[in-house]
């Protein structure tokens, strides 16, 4: 099963003139496959990623997540979709500082209202005790190092278990050790869990120990 697959996706950017960004991008990713994307800063990796999370929808081409067709959906279905389907961690974790690792997670899965909020707070420890944080349940955000602060943003993109991971530089902001446990985790994610993941790295050791790397230059890919 496809869990990603883009077609001919073309972008521009019109400020301060325009400019082809994309360029007639096609390829597929596997269901529970964990893929790299990398390339030198300014080639398009993260606009790319941003097309694929479906935050941004001006482009040509089409798109399909999880075999259903994104491209032209309305902005409260793709919200939808995103909460439901999509999980996301980034370079900083965005974590609100002011309430617990547990809250946290619990946000996005009491935003989809599927579950009662006591069923949230067990998925949501469950999620932390995957990460290995379980134990920093109560603990408020700001109170918390780097990389536990991570693991807690893995642990939130994991809440209404998304089919679909994407990370923009997830391991960017921590030092090696940190580094080596995030990457465990998604690695750990996508064997056991099936769980596709697609991430932005410029960190060739990560996307060394990654199913695929798929590489861009100039907005287009070279290698995949």
């Amino acid at each position: 099963m496809k869990a990603i697959s883009a077609k001919n996706i073309t972008k521009y950017f019109h400020e301060p003139s325009t400019f082809q960004v994309l360029k007639n991008i096609s390829f597929d990713v596997n269901k529970g496959e964990f893929v790299s994307l990398v390339g030198k800063s300014g080639c398009g990796k993260s606009t790319l990623l941003y097309v694929l999370s479906t935050m941004d929808t001006d482009y040509e081409g089409e798109l399909f997540l999880n075999e259903n067709k994104v491209t032209g959906l309305h902005q409260d279905a793709l919200s939808r979709f995103r909460n439901e389907h999509l999980g996301f961690v980034f370079q900083f974790h965005f974590l609100l500082p002011e309430f617990t690792a547990l809250y946290n997670v619990m946000l996005p899965a009491l935003k989809l209202n599927k579950y009662s909020k006591e069923e949230v707070e067990q998925r949501a420890i469950e999620k932390l005790s995957l990460v290995g944080m379980a134990e920093f349940a109560n603990k408020s955000a700001s109170r918390l190092s780097g990389g536990q602060q991570q693991r807690v943003a893995i642990a939130r993109a994991l809440i209404n278990d998304p089919a679909i991971i994407m990370g923009d530089e997830p391991t960017g902001n921590l030092d090696k050790t940190n580094s080596n446990q995030v990457l465990d985790i998604l690695k750990k994610l996508a064997s056991d869990n099936h769980q596709t993941i697609i991430t932005v790295t410029h960190d060739p050791d990560f996307a060394n120990q990654t199913d695929r790397i798929i590489e861009m230059s100039d907005g287009e890919l070279i290698s995949i």
